[in-house]
C-alpha cells in the first residue's frame, strides 16, 4: 500500500488485523489502537479489528523476549503477505515469561510483547515486567521450574499475581501502545515528516 493511500485510508477508519481468536487479544488490541488514536485528538475513530488464522505450533508460553518477537514478527509477515493491503495493520501479540541475573541471583518476570507492521514499517512495544514470586520458581540442578498461576477465564497469570489489578488484555493494551508510540513518533504531531 502506498503512503499516501495508508493516509488517506486511515482517516476513514482504522482496520487492524490480530494473529489469533482470543478476546483477550482482539480487546486489548481494540483498547491500544482507541486509545492511541483518540489521545492524538482523532475522537471520532473508528476501530476494527478481524482475528486471522496463523501457523501456530504448541508452544506453551515461551520463556525469552527474542523467542516471543521472533514468532510474532513471523506472524505479522505471514498475515502481511495472506491478505495484502485489505487491512491498515497487521498485529501479533503474545506474552512470555522471561529471566535476569543481577548479583548472581536469578529472577523471573513475565510480560507481554506486540509486534505491528504497516505501510510505514514495523515497531515492537511491551508491558510491563511483573517479577514471579520465588516460591513459584523451583530449582533442580541448575535448571529451573516454574509453576504459573490462574486461568484464562479469570485473567490469566497477570491477573493472579496483580490480584486482579492487571489481565492479559490491559497488558495486550499497553503493549500496542507502546509499539504504536514507536511507530508514529513524532508524525501525527508533525515534528517527523513520512
Amino acid at each position: 500500500m502506498e503512503l499516501k493511500e495508508f493516509w488517506r485510508r486511515l482517516k476513514t477508519g482504522v482496520e487492524v488485523t490480530v494473529a489469533g481468536h482470543t478476546a483477550d487479544k482482539l480487546l486489548g488490541v481494540r483498547d491500544g489502537f482507541l486509545r492511541f488514536f483518540q489521545e492524538r485528538h482523532l475522537k471520532e475513530v473508528t476501530v476494527v479489528v478481524v482475528p486471522q488464522t496463523v501457523s501456530e505450533t504448541a508452544l506453551g508460553i515461551l520463556t525469552s523476549d527474542e523467542q516471543v518477537l521472533q514468532v510474532s514478527q513471523r506472524h505479522v509477515r505471514e498475515m502481511e503477505a495472506k491478505v495484502g493491503s485489505d487491512y491498515h495493520f497487521f498485529v501479533a501479540t503474545e506474552g512470555c515469561a522471561h529471566s535476569l541475573e543481577v548479583g548472581g541471583e536469578t529472577r523471573y518476570f513475565v510480560r507481554n510483547w506486540t509486534v505491528i507492521r504497516c505501510a510505514l514499517g514495523e515497531a515492537w512495544g511491551s508491558s510491563g515486567s511483573i517479577q514471579l514470586p520465588m516460591d513459584l520458581v523451583s530449582r533442580r540442578e541448575g535448571e529451573a521450574a516454574i509453576s504459573f498461576p490462574g486461568t484464562r477465564k479469570r485473567g490469566g497469570i497477570l491477573s493472579s499475581l496483580t490480584g486482579g489489578l492487571e489481565t492479559r488484555r490491559s497488558s495486550v493494551h499497553q503493549s500496542t501502545v507502546h509499539a504504536l508510540s514507536t511507530l508514529f513518533y513524532g508524525m501525527l504531531d508533525g515534528s517527523r515528516k513520512v
